[in-house]
């Protein structure tokens, strides 16, 4: 015969404990199970922010977890079944939390070229803590093979950066192989490209600006080397084409990304156009631009979820406490019924 439960005649009875009882019910894990996927197919199929359409039905399931276990004595005289859905209440608690302070973004920089925090692409929850502003790494030039087919190998970056006790640090990231700094993971992407230098000095005078014009991915727009540009201060925009005549990736036998050995760049203002070779100008209608040479960029993504670790601990703790809460119950019973 079951023993009543203790806690129904002690103080947690009444409206509280009618309102456990609703909490733990399978109608309202159905209702949030319903709710749940609904979040799912708005988070896949909207353009809009969506975090809280699933963060609002985990943290309803979290609460229905914890309502069954205090409801349901069961799980306070098997331990192992309690630890159990406790670890399953800190996942689900855990993946909600990770989705309102998530980030995922991508970025750019060229061969000596810093990362200021700026990204070009991002997406994150809206607890997010926001330290990229802190964070400071540079791009001192990568490699990436190709095998005979044009099937990309393994990217080799190497990056450097400094902490804070001043000391500077150098790495090499890949695809696989991150860059943390505190919390966030930099990982190479298959986007690179070649990135023109140039200086611009303004009609309007002023120290002569330094930049580099990111060009479009390298090989997948082999073809489309071009962009329209507006140096900083002027008001004419610029066509700005890449020309060079080798082949720098052969699909008939294995090469590697480099930077052509003779190139030139093509300047278009307006119907006007100038041909530049490295250290050329030519003065424009609102300052003078200089070539100053060619270098390659590397796209980043950069991923940030503090809960990754601790998820990894709930889920452990979650399988061992099941798999001992099976093996009491099954090792009362001999195994060999012979």
């Amino acid at each position: 015969m079951e023993q009543p439960d203790p806690l129904r005649n002690a103080p947690l009875q009444g409206i509280l404990w009618q309102l456990l009882d609703i909490l733990a019910s399978l109608k309202f894990t159905l209702l949030i199970i319903v709710a749940l996927a609904a979040g799912v197919i708005v988070a896949y199929t909207s353009k809009t922010q969506a975090t809280w359409a699933l963060v609002v039905p985990l943290a309803a399931c979290a609460v229905n977890l914890a309502a069954t276990v205090m409801t349901n004595p069961v799980f306070r005289r098997q331990t192992p079944l309690l630890i159990f859905h406790l670890a399953l209440i800190a996942i689900v608690l855990l993946v909600a939390i990770g989705r309102l302070t998530y980030l995922k973004g991508q970025l750019e920089l060229a061969e000596g070229e810093v990362f200021d925090g700026q990204l070009t692409q991002e997406e994150s929850g809206p607890w997010h803590p926001r330290k990229l502003s802190e964070l400071q790494f540079s791009n001192e030039g990568f490699t990436v093979s190709y095998a005979k087919g044009m099937r990309r190998g393994d990217t080799r970056n190497q990056v450097a950066w400094t902490d804070t006790e001043g000391r500077v640090h150098r790495e090499v990231i890949g695809d696989q192989d991150a860059l943390i700094l505190a919390g966030y993971r930099f990982y190479t992407s298959f986007n690179k490209g070649y990135a023109p230098a140039f200086i611009w000095q303004p009609n309007s005078g002023g120290s002569p600006m330094l930049g580099t014009v990111h060009l479009p991915a390298y090989p997948l727009h082999e073809y489309k080397q071009s962009l329209e540009w507006t140096p900083p201060g002027s008001r004419m925009p610029l066509w700005i084409m890449l020309q060079f005549d080798e082949v720098i990736l052969d699909p008939e036998r294995p090469s590697e990304f480099r930077l052509p050995s003779q190139h030139r760049i093509i300047v278009r203002e307006g119907e006007v156009r100038h041909e530049l070779k490295s250290g050329e100008s030519v003065r424009l209608a609102d300052g003078v631009l200089v070539y100053d040479g060619l270098h390659s960029w590397m796209g980043y993504t950069v991923f940030y979820d503090f809960t990754l670790p601790w998820l990894l601990a709930a889920g452990m703790l979650a399988v061992l406490s099941l798999a001992l809460h099976f093996w009491k119950k099954f090792s009362v019973r001999p195994w060999d019924k012979d």
